[in-house]
């Protein structure tokens, strides 16, 4: 009976260490450097999905990674719909109606149809990328 406690505690103790390396493995996702569409020199998009919406305002929801490599930017644009942001790795100088801030991974903001104008720059040495969930009226 002792050595089935010393296996089941060792066992145990193997999944308690897996709770720790796990979140590793929950890294958001990299891209080749030519994956997805080019936008501007620098910068990249990636769809990752698209979904109608239960949410009544929206139509339809869409999930697209904006990759940013070091020096690369947007430029200023103004918003044509409803979106969440969300920094996944590195991070960004934003300019969004004439406030700047900068977001870091984990970070998470808005921007709004028709009121919103950004622009962003990776003004670090690492490559940013910014998830953004579209909520779509048509």
């Amino acid at each position: 009976m002792l050595d089935i406690d010393r296996r089941s505690a060792l066992a145990i103790g193997f999944a308690g260490l897996s709770g720790l390396v796990l979140p590793e493995q929950a890294a958001a996702q990299t891209y080749g450097p030519n994956e997805g569409k080019e936008l501007t020199q620098g910068v990249r998009q990636i769809d990752l999905g698209e979904r109608e919406s239960l949410i009544p305002a929206y139509k339809k929801v869409h999930l697209r990674d904006i990759v940013l490599q070091p020096g690369a930017k947007t430029p200023d644009n103004a918003m044509m719909n409803d979106m969440l942001c969300h920094m996944t790795e590195g991070e960004l100088a934003v300019v969004q109606n004439d406030k700047q801030f900068t977001v870091k991974k984990g970070d998470v903001w808005t921007c709004a149809k028709g009121i919103t104008t950004e622009g962003t720059q990776n003004k670090g040495n690492a490559v940013a990328i910014m998830r953004i969930i579209d909520l779509l009226t048509t």
